[in-house]
């Protein structure tokens, strides 16, 4: 089985547009129906909280506006319902919310960071771990902006592209863990930044907009810049900004911030999060990379501590492991191969020539 790929082109509406409508089925189908997607209409719709969230975004995003717009009209909802969908993360939710939503706002995601050695390519390597009712039904989308390098990123139904993993033809990548902090306000969505780093051309430019003190909250991001030849690990809540360059040693992040400066900060952490970090770390200390590369640390499955998310693993947060990317940069080329699974290798490859 492939991984459905959608091609988009043109002006910020013209490219909304057109994944809008690629991915509408979808989103009336799946999206709408979820427990997170009916608790946030529920509780945010016509807030004072969200019209905050917009009227910023429109301000400094622009483009990105212009993007969702054609997205909710491509898929047949309102730009509030898309909008919504597209900054769950950024919003405030009190003790009371159900089990359902709280496994779901808590995300998965296991990434590494691999520095090259002996001239091999630095390697940037990321499990997406989403609900399980998107397995099969998210795509790979490959963008053509009228402005802007182009990129390309996997993608979920509703979604502006960016906060998974992807990168773009200026050589840049990107690959995204969720974080829960409790510093949250209103501001810009997280999802606007990540978009916007896949049109930037320079690592300092994408952490120019990890800088920001205006977002509404954060992720932890991981970058490479292949022409750059550099590395980069960045938690970025809402309240603060840790770049930490990946030279030597191979590094693991999950779900939780791991870093001295930070990890003291009020965050939400679960037991998968916890197991996986512990796990990835133990692997890599082990040469597993050496001996298996980096799908021999991310396809594991050790009981009680899977990185590899199954729905039967029983775990407090999101069940199931989406998709798998492995990207290798040199300075001449950015390569990309999406996994579903150790069973299901290589659903999308490509090799861009800087």
């Amino acid at each position: 089985m492939k991984l459905k790929t959608i091609t988009a082109s043109g002006d910020p509406y013209s490219i909304g547009f057109t994944l809008g409508q690629a991915t509408a089925e979808t989103v009336h189908t799946i999206t709408v129906h979820t427990d997170e997607f009916v608790e946030t209409e529920r509780k945010w719709q016509g807030s004072a909280y969200l019209e905050t969230m917009i009227s910023a975004s429109r301000q400094v995003f622009p483009e990105y506006i212009r993007e969702l717009e054609g997205m909710s009209d491509g898929t047949g909802i309102s730009f509030e319902r898309a909008f919504l969908w597209n900054c769950r993360g950024d919003l405030v939710w009190g003790d009371d919310i159900s089990p359902a939503l709280a496994a779901d706002l808590s995300e998965g995601c296991t990434t590494l960071i691999i520095p090259g050695t002996n001239d091999g390519p630095d390697i940037i390597s990321h499990n997406e771990d989403g609900t399980a009712d998107f397995h099969g039904s998210c795509t790979w989308v490959k963008v053509k902006p009228d402005n802007g390098p182009g990129f390309e990123s996997f993608l979920y139904p509703g979604m502006i592209p960016g906060h998974t993993m992807g990168f773009n033809y200026a050589g840049i990548v990107q690959t995204i863990n969720n974080i829960r902090v409790h510093d949250l306000k209103p501001g810009l969505p997280r999802h606007f930044i990540c978009r916007a780093i896949l049109d930037c051309t320079s690592m300092d430019d994408a952490l120019a907009l990890l800088e920001r003190s205006d977002r509404a909250s954060g992720f932890h991001h991981n970058l490479g810049s292949a022409k750059e030849g550099r590395l980069v690990s960045v938690e970025a809540p809402a309240s603060d900004c840790l770049i930490k360059e990946v030279t030597g040693n191979a590094s693991a992040h999950a779900n939780h911030l791991i870093s001295e400066k930070l990890k003291d900060k009020p965050q939400s952490i679960t037991t998968s999060s916890t197991v996986r970090q512990l796990r990835a770390d133990e692997l890599l200390s082990e040469n597993t990379l050496e001996e298996k590369g980096p799908t021999g640390i991310l396809f594991d499955i050790k009981p009680g501590s899977e990185i590899l998310r199954s729905p039967v693993d029983g775990g407090d947060d999101y069940g199931k492991t989406l998709a798998t990317g492995v990207f290798e940069m040199t300075r001449e080329s950015v390569s990309v191969s999406v996994h579903d699974g150790p069973e299901n290798l290589n659903i999308y490859q490509y090799s861009h020539r800087l």
